[in-house]
């Protein structure tokens, strides 16, 4: 379904081609201008629900700002697993479909895979998608995205370091296919041996001719790409502790590691972070995470007002 025709459910990044991309960054650009004018009231009546099973201090908040600023309301939990029906043994549908007589528009975060998809089933609202356990972030990638493209100039021709938790990291399986849209990227998938990029995502990289290496070795990559993209590692979502024992402390980006980066490249990381990025590199104009997080409210505007106006 075409972003230029209506946009309804975002569930996943695949869904988005290149033009749709496009249209969606140029949508988020005049967000910007409508945030430096104080807001308008083109939502003005208009709920929007956000239901999240999972903690979030970014996603939650920026997309709550998105429809206050677009003159909406917002409705919701923080802790949907302990502060709604859920408790008491409600079904997602039976949730979702409670929550479509009460809002225009559904943002969920949920620990399952696939959550998302099957709340749009029973959805009669527009359904965002705010992260879906260890498999989906598409408005994480869809921001990522726009980051690039603001900081770099372009996303074709760019290489791009992927670092961290690879396997259980969503932000980094959607990027990966925003990034399939673009020509010429090549990406490095940067992790420790336990935890490496999921055999479903190289599928797909494969099936778009994207260009990509796997490598445990950070150090030999820092000094060649673009866009260095560090995650962190997700004790949460580690089996055991043993697990997480072997993949924590690997990669710390520090002014050490920034010394042997280009001086146009660019750190990005989708945060919180937990140690793999020192506080001293805030400080390097090449640090591009807190405004990375900036860019979260204006894309978040733009896909909010194209969901409510496809309705």
């Amino acid at each position: 379904m075409a972003v230029q025709d209506k946009l309804y459910h975002v569930l996943g990044a695949k869904q988005f081609s290149r033009s749709e991309l496009e249209e969606l960054f140029a949508a988020s650009r005049a967000m910007e201008d409508v945030v430096r004018a104080g807001g308008d009231r083109r939502h003005a009546g208009r709920i929007m629900t956000t239901l999240f099973f999972e903690a979030s201090t970014r996603t939650r908040l920026s997309f709550e700002s998105a429809m206050n600023r677009l003159g909406g309301s917002v409705i919701g939990t923080e802790n949907a697993a302990q502060f709604s029906s859920a408790i008491k043994g409600e079904t997602l549908e039976d949730t979702i479909r409670i929550i479509t007589g009460y809002s225009d528009l559904i943002v969920m975060r949920h620990t399952e895979i696939g959550a998302a998809k099957r709340a749009a089933a029973v959805s009669g609202v527009p359904v965002l998608n705010a992260g879906d356990g260890a498999g989906e972030h598409p408005t994480q990638a869809l921001l990522d995205a726009y980051t690039i493209q603001k900081e770099c100039g372009g996303l074709d021709g760019l290489s791009i370091a992927m670092v961290g938790d690879l396997a259980y990291g969503r932000t980094v399986h959607s990027l990966s296919y925003i990034l399939a849209n673009f020509k010429d990227v090549k990406i490095y998938y940067i992790s420790p041996e336990n935890v490496p990029i999921p055999p479903s995502v190289k599928h797909y990289m494969d099936d778009k001719g994207v260009r990509y290496e796997e490598t445990t070795d950070l150090n030999a990559v820092a000094g060649s790409v673009d866009v260095l993209y560090q995650t962190r590692i997700q004790k949460e979502r580690f089996p055991s502790p043993e697990e997480y024992d072997k993949a924590a402390g690997q990669y710390i980006v520090d002014a050490e590691l920034m010394s042997r980066m280009r001086r146009d490249a660019i750190v990005l990381h989708p945060l919180p972070r937990a140690g793999e990025i020192a506080e001293e590199v805030d400080a390097d104009p090449r640090a591009a995470y807190f405004r990375q997080a900036q860019n979260g409210l204006y894309i978040r505007m733009a896909l909010i007002d194209r969901a409510l106006q496809a309705e």
